[in-house]
């Protein structure tokens, strides 16, 4: 038994935001279909390398991005361009509790596939729309890639080292934007299912990449709202440091045996770990100077302090300090590689590396779902599809077509 047993899911949307939220409804139990465009498929079906390697060694046509981003769901292809393959997935949504898009806005009226017109058919259906600017506003034409959204939201003019420390801005080395936004549309794609459950009325969901990502900034977005009043400049780069908590940043050590420099994190959150921290780097008597006393004040006394640090960390090893700083329970960490992060033993203790059973690699690797349910286990059904893999059986499954009937589309062109 799964959480979303029974929940059929009709994804229509393409690259990461969309999958990202159908593949965690798929590790639910949901029936995910994942309709793909004949011959070429998902965007993210060609962005590579790497791909997986066929029999021969060959690149195939799986690339890693979508493998890692379409787990547990099942591929069928369709030409929405004709009337016939509009009509069969009008068809479709009739059958399904979820319709998930991330088409420009007005493309799925053209389509005659918007909420107005399937809700007609089926009332409860919980229709998701995912763009970058949303069904609304000055921006809803436009397209909107995470790049572009980590850039107008903000959150690069947060990211990078400091102006004066020779930095500049930065985006996050994950799509952030897509992939927040796809935990959000699931949130709301749960919420509205129970509604439509309780009431037997769906309703549309309008995500937009820039409205995640502005929700996102979290408590920089805080404190500039905050600070308004007092015509304080918007929060900028830090680096590696935080805005609101000292020391909480990254701090170089004694050289690597190889002689290469070497660094770790320091997570300092209140004052009786940075007590602790103190007494492991044997200046007790910083934990009882005014200016270090409570974080506020070493918040505003950061550049006396981090140089203190500093000199005292850069004089023993990384592993030294670790063991030092773990032992007292002072918060700190070491900067992996992902190989590291990959070999490391509470990562693989927790199950986050899972081998799928796929057509070109029967134990293929990919990182697994980091929810864990005690009574609904997130399934482990299916490998990532191949394009088109599912068309026959989906039609039978969900419309009861018979092989004849599945053949005159293909005869068609629209599958």
């Amino acid at each position: 038994m799964n959480a979303l047993d029974a929940v059929r899911v009709l994804d229509l949307s393409r690259v990461l935001a969309g999958p990202w939220s159908t593949q965690t409804l798929a590790d639910l139990g949901a029936d995910v279909v994942k309709v793909e465009r004949p011959g070429t498929g998902d965007d993210t079906r060609g962005w590579g390398p790497p791909f997986l390697k066929d029999a021969e060694g060959q690149d195939s046509a799986e690339s890693a991005y979508f493998l890692g981003a379409n787990r547990n769901k099942r591929s069928i292809t369709c030409d929405l361009s004709l009337p016939a393959g509009q009509d069969l997935i009008r068809q479709m949504a009739i059958k399904a509790q979820v319709f998930v898009e991330n088409y420009k806005v007005g493309d799925m009226k053209r389509y005659g596939l918007d909420y107005d017109t399937l809700k007609i058919t089926n009332p409860a259906l919980v229709y998701c729309s995912v763009t970058g600017f949303g069904q609304t506003g000055p921006y809803q034409a436009r397209a909107g890639y995470d790049f572009a959204v980590q850039a107008m939201g903000g959150l690069m003019s947060v990211t990078g080292e400091r102006d004066d420390a020779g930095g500049g801005p930065q985006k996050v080395g994950v799509a952030v934007a897509d992939l927040f936004t796809g935990m959000y549309a699931t949130v709301a794609i749960l919420a509205a299912l129970r509604h439509a459950e309780r009431t037997g009325q769906g309703q549309h969901i309008d995500m937009a990449l820039l409205d995640t990502q502005v929700a996102m900034l979290a408590n920089l977005g805080a404190n500039h709202l905050v600070n308004l009043p007092d015509h304080k400049p918007p929060p900028g780069r830090m680096g590696n440091a935080h805005v609101n908590i000292v020391p909480y940043q990254v701090f170089e050590t004694a050289p690597k045996p190889t002689g290469a420099r070497d660094f770790m994190i320091l997570a300092v959150g209140n004052d009786t770990q940075f007590a602790k921290l103190c007494d492991c780097l044997g200046h007790p008597e910083w934990s009882k100077d005014d200016r270090f006393v409570r974080n506020q004040d070493r918040v505003r006394h950061r550049e006396v302090l981090i140089p203190l640090l500093a000199a005292v960390f850069v004089a023993r090893p990384k592993a030294d300090w670790l063991s030092l700083l773990e032992a007292a329970k002072v918060p700190c960490g070491p900067i992996n590689d992902l190989a590291e992060v990959f070999h490391d033993p509470q990562v693989q203790a927790r199950g986050m590396i899972e081998s799928w059973n796929h057509p070109l690699r029967p134990d293929l690797k990919l990182v697994a779902s980091p929810m864990k349910l005690s009574a609904t286990p997130v399934q482990h059904l299916s490998a990532p599809p191949r394009l088109g893999e599912h068309t026959t059986a989906v039609l039978q499954d969900w419309l009861g077509m018979d092989q004849q009937q599945v053949q005159a589309l293909q005869n068609q062109q629209v599958l």
